[in-house]
């Protein structure tokens, strides 16, 4: 393996790593938010505290969810300056100002009113208290839109200029960059996946709590958790339904900025009218055609371009005008890491999609989850499984953003081979992607032994607010 392999492996490593607590934080926030409002009005017209503790509960997986969160992306900062120092000199005046404003938010806004939600309860107005969380989702949702302003880049650049003196992009309107077509498109496809992840998660905690059959039907416990668990299904299913909608918008867009992605996606090697999508393909190492495909008409076409007849530039032709754009040189990224990730992400996304429908279909009329009791037991281990897909999904589709792009970093500007820091052995490398594993594999275990603690202990009681002026009022927390 080359430097410029094991690095490009550190950072795909360190990267899907910390993702998989991106999108969770994003649509936590936002349930937390939502139930905590919900409650609200439910109190004010007489009701229940249900939402109240369901609030509390989501928002405790939010703290912990969050603070591993900021952990893990802090290394991914640090690793443009260790690794892709050329990179860094090249991109930094662009993509600085992204990571500044997204670490104020991160490290300043969501943190701090984070923090006031937590310790506010029943310290603050309501109202005011209810605003603090709010802040937060608000806060997360723009933070991501920053962030993937600098990736959009990446993709396609826009709103710079290349300084004729060092040869470095510089930035030149910020708005501008912002609002990249790319941007606009890839925004509401990774927060509906992120409402995906964070529903498929709560949805799976009601479920999990229906099955072991602690608490018996007909009490509040047993509502809430039924409650949740559908609440978690509709997010999981609206956030589905976002996806699709937004994907097949996306996926047009990157058919008109990166046409090479989109016909490594289907593994397009000619040029087509009436692209067909393949369900699942076979073809030998070398060969060109597959042997053996499930197809659907025309899809293909439809996806890039809105027409089932439309023309789909193939590979061939791509790398053959890339060659004479950009100078001699190999244009075509991995076609089966491509072919597949693009299909594993539809098809686990889908499939998460299908999950929450059945559980809405089950508990359609009935207001308990009631399987049979070794139905129930047989069940109960492939819960954990729930969250999971979302974030493979997740996974999938970063993998294929990423690899699919290649061999740019910044597409048409910059090469990756041309962004790996001068001076980086393979030891470094080696040694920094060792403790970075280690590392990361003691947070994953710190982060699931504490969810499955605050899973287990069930629906918690909102806290009693302490007599005024009593010794106890500050420390009263929950």
């Amino acid at each position: 393996m080359t430097i410029e392999a094991l690095t490009r492996l550190q950072f795909a490593v360190t990267t899907l790593y910390h993702y998989l607590f991106v999108p969770l934080s994003i649509s936590l926030a936002l349930f937390t938010a939502l139930l905590q409002t919900a409650h609200l009005r439910r109190v004010a017209r007489g009701g229940d505290d249900t939402y109240g503790r369901l609030s509390l509960l989501v928002g405790k997986l939010l703290m912990t969810t969050f603070a591993v969160g900021v952990v893990t992306g802090l290394v991914q900062e640090f690793q443009f300056g260790l690794s892709w120092s050329a990179f860094a000199r090249f991109y930094g005046d662009v993509f600085g100002p992204t990571l500044a404003v997204e670490g104020m938010l991160a490290f300043f806004l969501e943190a701090t009113f984070l923090g006031l939600w937590w310790f506010g309860r029943d310290r603050l107005p309501a109202l005011v208290h209810l605003a603090t969380i709010w802040v937060v989702a608000i806060g997360t949702a723009i933070s991501a839109f920053v962030i993937l302003a600098a990736n959009s880049f990446m993709q396609n650049p826009v709103a710079y200029t290349i300084d004729e003196e060092t040869g470095r992009a510089r930035l030149g309107n910020f708005f501008e960059l912002l609002t990249n077509e790319l941007n606009l498109a890839a925004f509401p496809h990774t927060y509906a996946g992120a409402v995906m992840a964070g529903g498929a998660l709560v949805m799976a905690v009601g479920v999990w709590h229906l099955l072991r059959g602690q608490y018996a039907r007909g009490t509040a416990e047993f509502a809430a958790f039924h409650t949740l668990s559908r609440f978690g299904a509709w997010a999981t299913l609206a956030g589905g339904a976002l996806v699709a909608v937004s994907g097949d918008l996306l996926g047009k867009v990157i058919t008109e900025v990166q046409p090479m992605k989109m016909a490594a996606a289907e593994a397009l090697y000619r040029t087509t009218s009436g692209a067909p999508f393949s369900i699942f393909s076979y073809a030998p190492l070398g060969s060109d055609d597959p042997t053996f495909s499930v197809e659907v008409p025309g899809f293909l076409s439809f996806l890039a371009k809105g027409s089932f007849t439309a023309q789909v530039l193939g590979l061939k032709d791509l790398q053959d005008a890339y060659s004479a754009q950009f100078g001699p040189g190999d244009y075509t990224p991995s076609i089966p890491v491509a072919f597949w990730s693009f299909r594993l992400m539809i098809g686990v996304g889908m499939f998460a999609a299908l999950v929450a429908l059945v559980h809405l279909w089950v508990t359609r009329r009935a207001r308990d989850l009631d399987p049979d009791p070794r139905l129930a037991q047989g069940l109960l281990w492939s819960v954990g499984l729930l969250p999971l897909l979302p974030l493979f999904a997740n996974s999938f589709g970063w993998i294929f953003t990423e690899t699919a792009r290649q061999p740019w970093l910044v597409f048409g500007l910059f090469k990756t081979a041309d962004g790996v820091s001068p001076g980086l052995s393979f030891a470094e490398i080696a040694a920094s992607l060792a403790a970075f594993t280690l590392v990361y594999g003691a947070l994953a275990y710190v982060w699931v032994k504490l969810a499955v603690r605050l899973v287990r202990k069930g629906l918690p009681e909102l806290p009693t607010p302490a007599p005024a002026g009593s010794d106890d009022e500050l420390a009263t927390s929950y």
